[in-house]
């Protein structure tokens, strides 16, 4: 596949961040997603006031009772919330007051997107939910199809998201109600994401957004013996979210935008943390990206990183606006038996770069395929690759802690591209392996 390289744009060029989300137009890609950073008017405030674009606004359904412990999270060598955890459920503040104060917000910041979350179980509540949301001012509304705790058990939430006959028929209700852009988020506890994207598509809503948060336990109070978040001497599964949940949502994002089926424009979400995450969801098909955990851990202001990042990346690659860079890596993503099994590359070791940590050489030796060493004359530390033996797997440039000091290189073997599929089918031919013995 080629790639079309783009001239840089001039500096004194401003790239256009406007996005466009199924008609719900934000001066920029950035929204907060429907969690606590939305609870309340005067929050949204703020975080428009430093520079996001939009907010989705804490789902709206029949008040409940939230648990006082709520928030867990995975820290990891020294690292804290690379993953994180909420039972948290909907909004426990009444229903009239969130409507005032979605009205004042509005009437304050007009060219920024409001989109009020909803979820409730009938349809003549989601037709009077509906209407109440429109007439306090909300630019479009997200149908919380995916929150995987408390609600679900009451038959809301993952539980109409998991089953694609319900999502269609909930979205075609609010689409028939809606006069303003309905969007559909879907959970990620199903197997494969595409047939509720297309059950989304067939009731008629205007975009989608996911991923929602992961079902799952973060951990054990192993003293207590007590899941944690602990309520007393028990808790319950929650939902996942942070920066380790990123894989799972692009996977699931580049699913439904390479399918051709698969026509709505997509709100990303899951692990975004900076403007390179930002990037890889646009790229990915985003029209924008939604950002929950990172603002709950570092605040509104991270925002302004990611609005500069982004602006430098568009200007660097050419791109005047969004949609001009949306989608660009879809046609990247293949299936297994696409992939050119004669491409090959090796590791090469920049010597003056190199510490001598010999991080490497372990994680070859224990976890790889044995090409790195030590030097056999002990004259250096600087490792030795048996360039006949390596298979060009990464793994030494993942643990190297000093940048590009390991880079993986192409090189030339004679042999013309050719597929598993292609082997399989045609017979066509396949470089000799490597590290097989």
């Amino acid at each position: 596949m080629s790639t079309l390289i783009r001239p840089r744009l001039g500096a004194s060029v401003v790239p256009d961040l406007t996005s466009n989300t199924g008609g719900i137009i934000t001066p920029n890609p950035f929204w907060l997603a429907s969690a606590p950073p939305t609870n309340s008017g005067g929050q949204i405030m703020r975080a428009f006031d430093a520079g996001w674009g939009g907010a989705v606004w804490k789902t709206l359904g029949t008040p409940i009772q939230n648990v006082s412990s709520r928030f867990g999270a995975v820290h990891y060598k020294g690292t804290r919330a690379i993953g994180f955890n909420n039972i948290e459920l909907i909004t426990d503040r009444p229903i009239e007051t969130n409507l005032r104060e979605i009205y004042e917000v509005k009437k304050r910041y007009p060219k920024h997107g409001v989109i009020v979350s909803l979820m409730v179980e009938t349809r003549e509540e989601w037709q009077d939910l509906i209407k109440r949301s429109i007439d306090a001012g909300a630019d479009g509304l997200e149908l919380n199809f995916g929150c995987p705790h408390g609600m679900c058990e009451r038959g809301m939430g993952s539980a109409v998201g998991q089953e694609p006959s319900l999502n269609e028929r909930i979205t075609s209700w609010a689409v028939e109600y809606s006069t303003v852009p309905v969007l559909v988020k879907l959970t990620p506890n199903v197997d494969e994401i595409g047939p509720h994207g297309l059950a989304a598509q067939a009731g008629g809503a205007h975009g989608v957004s996911l991923i929602n948060t992961i079902k799952s336990i973060i951990g054990v109070d192993i003293d207590l013996k007590v899941l944690q978040p602990r309520v007393g001497n028990m808790s319950t599964n929650g939902g996942y979210c942070g920066p380790a949940v990123k894989p799972i949502a692009l996977h699931m994002i580049a699913s439904l935008a390479r399918d051709p089926q698969f026509k709505l424009p997509i709100s990303g979400i899951g692990g975004v943390s900076n403007w390179r995450d930002a990037v890889e969801f646009i790229l990915l098909g985003c029209s924008s990206v939604q950002v929950c955990t990172e603002v709950m851990l570092r605040g509104f202001r991270v925002v302004e990183d990611m609005i500069e990042g982004l602006t430098q990346y568009m200007r660097d690659n050419g791109y005047q606006n969004i949609d001009a860079m949306r989608g660009q890596a879809v046609p990247s993503y293949s299936e297994w038996g696409e992939l050119n099994l004669n491409y090959e590359t090796i590791a090469k070791i920049d010597p003056l770069k190199c510490i001598g940590c010999h991080n490497c050489v372990v994680a070859c030796h224990d976890g790889a395929h044995q090409c790195i060493h030590p030097d056999p004359g002990g004259k250096t530390r600087v490792p030795i690759v048996d360039e006949s033996e390596c298979v060009g797997c990464n793994l030494c440039q993942i643990v190297c802690p000093v940048p590009d000091c390991i880079s993986m290189v192409e090189v030339p073997n004679g042999m013309p591209p050719a597929t598993w599929n292609e082997h399989v089918a045609e017979g066509a031919p396949l470089r000799a392996k490597k590290g097989v013995h």
